[in-house]
């Protein structure tokens, strides 16, 4: 019975924005290309070019042999778990497209496998030309496609490389910018060479699958709590890709310069943290309590001693500008007050416990849970409409401080927004993240519209 390899990739270059995908037929024996699947599909999320891109080839196997065994490999974690049964499909644009693929073959015919992004790169490279075709308002065409060319190069970076001293640090990030550079903007890319060549894709994408944490500035739901990091420690780079082997001859390619890099701090406690009540832009506005206050100091301390921060922004809220005022002032900074930065309004529910807002209002709650669309009761902000404001915010700061790095002082549902923006993670992932008063986590802005990603979430020694 004949058996191919179907290896698909999909993206978008904004989340939602022009999107496209690419999807390939290999001889698993010869790794012969045997059909190739392009298209750009207008304004979609990378979830939706994904499933797109595993519909077009599971077709190209079909229409080679529709009775063939077929393999699917894809670096989308969430398409390839919902594909194999063991995710839920609950997103209403994922459910139509989840059911379209399986219909294409019969389900005992199909098993899907999760690989790194560094061995997609033939996918991924046709899914970037579908997008610059897309771009200049034409079609792509197969006989225009040099995806094929990079199909060795990633091959042989899944091969290990032989033992030797590893390079300084400066070697090591020109490596960083230029395997991201060498790669599109298909989707983006989040991680450091060394954690990927540690295999920690697969680790990062479990890490940001854990236990349901923090659901607001300061409300979480009854349950366990997400782990944290051990004391004096920092969580692991969460990563999307791997450093991408360059055409032979080429070198590293083009080195894009420094990245633009966010410093994001949640602000210390106030009186509602510990109490763990929804508290945004809509309520009372508390300060700093006395241990937020010593969090601020101690973060501030840390800061310094980094001597990175270039420049410090801050939320309009008092809890925010009171801890960027600490850190400015022990870096002999100014801070600058952003509207962008605020927390969502939670209407209603300002004040209240996560278990007394259920109890309160079942309905509009678990509507709330289930759908970024939805509002809080009383007219409060959706992460929809959240989402849109604060990646306007970043689009707006990324233009103004270009290569430099920026310390944005913010709150939970922002400062989550941020990182799942930058990880092209789903709208489901915000309730999959801890956040702790005081914690830090850094995005790093590529040219190419790549970032990285570093949490740095344990606070405990800040109290």
């Amino acid at each position: 019975m004949p058996k191919f390899v179907v290896e698909a990739d999909g993206g978008s270059r904004g989340n939602p924005g022009p999107a496209g995908y690419g999807s390939v037929v290999l001889d698993p024996a010869t790794g012969e290309t045997l059909a190739e699947r392009a298209e750009y599909i207008g304004v979609a999320t990378n979830n939706v070019a994904e499933y797109k891109g595993l519909i077009a080839g599971l077709k190209a196997a079909r229409e080679l042999d529709p009775d063939a065994v077929v393999l699917v490999r894809m670096d989308s974690k969430l398409v390839v778990e919902q594909m194999s049964g063991r995710w839920k499909i609950k997103h209403p644009d994922m459910k139509p497209l989840a059911a379209e693929a399986a219909k294409v073959m019969p389900r005992a015919q199909v098993t899907y496998e999760w690989i790194p992004r560094e061995k997609n790169k033939h996918a991924d490279r046709l899914a970037n030309e579908a997008m610059d075709a897309g771009k200049r308002g034409e079609r792509w065409e197969p006989a225009n496609s040099s995806a094929a060319l990079d199909a060795s190069a990633a091959r042989t970076l899944a091969t290990p490389p032989p033992a030797g001293p590893v390079g300084d640090a400066a070697a090591g990030a020109a490596a960083v910018r230029a395997a991201l550079a060498s790669g599109g903007g298909t989707r983006t890319r989040a991680g450091t060479a060394a954690a990927a060549r540690a295999g920690s894709a697969q680790a990062g994408a479990d890490t940001l699958f854990a236990d349901p944490a923090d659901l607001a500035d300061e409300a979480a739901p009854a349950g366990s709590p997400a782990p944290a990091s051990g004391p004096g420690t920092a969580a692991p780079t969460i990563t999307g890709a791997a450093p991408a082997a360059a055409p032979a001859g080429q070198g590293w390619g083009p080195d894009m310069g420094p990245p633009a890099t966010f410093v994001l701090l949640r602000h210390g406690e106030t009186a509602l943290t510990p109490q763990k009540r929804f508290s945004g832009s809509g309520g009372s506005d508390p300060e700093l309590s006395e241990a937020g206050r010593r969090q601020a100091a101690a973060v501030a301390e840390s800061l310094a001693a980094r001597g990175t921060i270039e420049t410090v922004i801050s939320s309009p809220l008092r809890r925010c500008r009171e801890t960027a005022q600490a850190v400015a002032d022990r870096l002999g900074l100014t801070v600058t007050v952003e509207e962008g930065l605020r927390e969502v309004d939670f209407g209603a529910w300002e004040g209240l416990t996560f278990a007394e807002a259920r109890e309160r209002h079942p309905e509009d709650l678990q509507a709330w849970l289930d759908s970024p669309k939805a509002a809080p009761t009383g007219g409060g902000e959706s992460f929809a409409s959240a989402t849109r404001r604060i990646s306007a915010t970043r689009d707006r700061l990324l233009a103004e401080h270009a290569g430099r790095t920026v310390l944005l002082v913010s709150h939970v549902t922002p400062v989550k927004i941020l990182v799942r923006l930058a990880l092209g993670a789903p709208p489901e992932a915000l309730f999959r993240m801890e956040l702790s008063a005081a914690s830090l986590s850094a995005v790093a802005y590529y040219a190419d519209g790549n970032a990285s990603v570093r949490l740095l979430n344990d606070t405990s020694h800040l109290r």
